[in-house]
């Protein structure tokens, strides 16, 4: 009886460290304020949170234009000041109601999270998008019609897909359409250079490989920065301001060794 007590007692103890192990989430959205996170919007200096584009309401950090005037091409992200190499990252977003008619048409019901981005700090004023990758998130936009989020795209990046470098900007996932106002839940791994994950609602909607410097789509870089074919193996994490309101809550990481 002994023997089995502590041999119980050794399971447990393995379980216990296991679970903990499994379980080492880093919040990076404290519910309360943008301690931690950096903004870089075009036509703007780093740090420069135009007209408080980037606010927290309810717990939820906000993408909010009640303040603009225009658009002008404000693309902006929101930066978690450190980089990341190999990582689960979870999050929630939904779409709002608000989105300024003299953005582009592409950005309704649009928004998207940046990784494997350059430094925020090295974005020069007039460029507009990072040089990163995206796991983009869209929204029903007419009833009926068929639009899946958890995408992909690749501002001045390329990626493998089906063992092929893929010239699109953007890959569609297998996911369903969802609706503006509608929560959903989002999932990206990262495994350096060699695979990345997208999953919706927690089913796997598309994967791909060798995520690299390369195409176009980003203007007004520095071009010491952009070295065509540097597979990227790390880099900032960014949360996308592009014309649409929406917000984004329950922000956490896993690092992989």
């Amino acid at each position: 009886m002994q023997k089995l007590k502590f041999s119980l007692l050794i399971i447990a103890i393995l379980f216990s460290c296991r679970t903990i192990k499994n379980d080492d989430w880093q919040v990076l959205f404290n519910g309360k304020d943008l301690k931690g996170w950096v903004t870089k919007i075009h036509h703007h200096d780093f740090n420069d949170n135009y007209a408080n584009t980037f606010r927290v309401v309810d717990n939820k950090i906000q993408v909010n234009y009640d303040d603009y005037d225009k658009f002008n091409e404000r693309y902006g992200h929101l930066f978690y000041n450190k980089p990341f190499s190999s990582y689960h990252l979870k999050f929630e977003y939904k779409f709002t109601n608000q989105w300024l008619e003299d953005a582009p048409s592409y950005t309704y019901r649009n928004s998207g999270i940046m990784f494997h981005s350059q430094d925020p700090k090295t974005i020069l004023k007039e460029q507009d998008w990072p040089i990163s990758v995206e796991y983009q998130t869209l929204a029903e936009e007419l009833e009926g019609d068929p639009r899946p989020t958890g995408n992909m795209c690749s501002p001045g990046t390329e990626v493998f897909f089906n063992n092929e470098m893929d010239p699109r900007h953007c890959i569609r996932s297998s996911s369903q359409t969802y609706k503006w106002d509608e929560w959903v839940k989002g999932d990206l791994i990262v495994y350096k250079d060699s695979l990345v994950i997208h999953k919706v609602n927690g089913e796997e909607v598309l994967r791909y490989t060798k995520p690299q410097i390369g195409g176009g789509v980003t203007n007004g870089f520095n071009p010491d920065i952009k070295t065509d074919g540097k597979l990227l193996t790390s880099g900032y994490i960014a949360l996308q301001s592009e014309g649409q309101g929406i917000e984004f809550r329950n922000i956490k990481i896993k690092e992989f060794n």
